[in-house]
């Protein structure tokens, strides 16, 4: 990485920049020192009819090349160009985008407005702001709980009924603004055998073929090293920690044993990030009201 912030970048750009414009000076000036002998070739002859004639350069041409290093010179005063240098406008793509984010932000800003003063569950009913909503989450959502947000392998399915941390306006405002970790820590220290026995139980919970002997096995492995701690006793999971219900046919990782076994021997570990900084209290008020309207009508 050092290689790139070093000086010799900087002086590099300005060698090739500063350098391409004196070229087309020189270009220019032995031009104006060239000796031409109108109506005398030089020699060259392509298909016996095409020759090349000893004459200057057009002046259109040469004016061409003079109005480009004047342009050239004058833009790389204001604007950056040589290595390190700002400009003396002090221009930057950072701040232009700054400036064109402000400007829309105070065109739309009333609207905003307007929904934030107004219930989530008001503003998920609200045609206008469940398109505002809409375009909001195809822009910085989609990539993970994909465009329909039925999610993917280890990206929760939004359309439905089932919640990891609750599905209340309130839950999901505080996944949006703060995020999520969710851990289930490996549990390879139990053995094989016992994995497999946990991996039968858990998918007897939800109806899944399963070996009946070794899911009664699992099931006082189940009590006895501690998944009760997350999962509760009757499996169903808790909202406040983000433990998945076990008995349902939801599942983030699949419901195969061999999927199954995996999640208990190895864990799991996955992170939505925290958008409250980025987006800001009006966006996330939108983005709030658009998730929860998705999955109304699963209930």
């Amino acid at each position: 990485m050092s290689d790139f912030v070093s000086d010799f970048w900087n002086v590099y750009v300005v060698v090739i920049v500063v350098g391409s414009i004196l070229a087309c000076a020189l270009l220019l000036y032995m031009q104006s020192k060239a000796t031409f002998t109108p109506g005398k070739t030089m020699g060259h002859v392509w298909d016996e009819t095409l020759e090349e004639y000893n004459n200057p350069m057009p002046k259109w041409w040469s004016w061409l090349f003079i109005i480009t290093i004047i342009f050239a010179f004058a833009y790389l005063a204001l604007y950056p160009g040589l290595g390190n240098f700002k400009g003396l406008l002090g221009w930057t793509s950072g701040g232009q985008h700054k400036i064109e984010v402000d400007k829309m932000d105070a065109t739309v800003k009333p609207l905003f407005d307007k929904y934030m003063a107004m219930d989530v569950k008001a503003v998920a009913g609200d045609k206008q702001a469940n398109e505002m909503g809409k375009r909001l989450f195809l822009t910085y959502c989609m990539q993970c709980h994909g465009a329909d947000a039925r999610g993917a392998k280890g990206f929760p399915n939004l359309t439905d009924s089932d919640w990891l941390y609750g599905g209340e306006p309130e839950q999901i405002k505080e996944t949006l603004n703060n995020g999520r970790m969710g851990v289930m820590p490996p549990h390879a220290q139990l053995g094989a055998d016992t994995i497999k026995d946990l991996a039968n139980f858990v998918r007897s919970l939800s109806g899944l073929p399963s070996d009946s002997v070794r899911a009664a096995k699992g099931k006082e492995a189940f009590e006895a090293t501690g998944c009760v701690g997350c999962h509760g006793a009757d499996a169903k999971g808790m909202h406040a920690i983000g433990a998945p219900n076990l008995t349902d046919k939801v599942w983030l990782y699949g419901s195969s044993e061999a999927a199954i076994t995996e999640t208990i021997y190895n864990g799991r570990q996955n992170k939505m990030p925290a958008w409250q900084e980025f987006l800001g209290d009006a966006k996330i008020h939108l983005l709030t009201a658009y998730v929860y309207s998705l999955n109304q009508g699963a209930k």
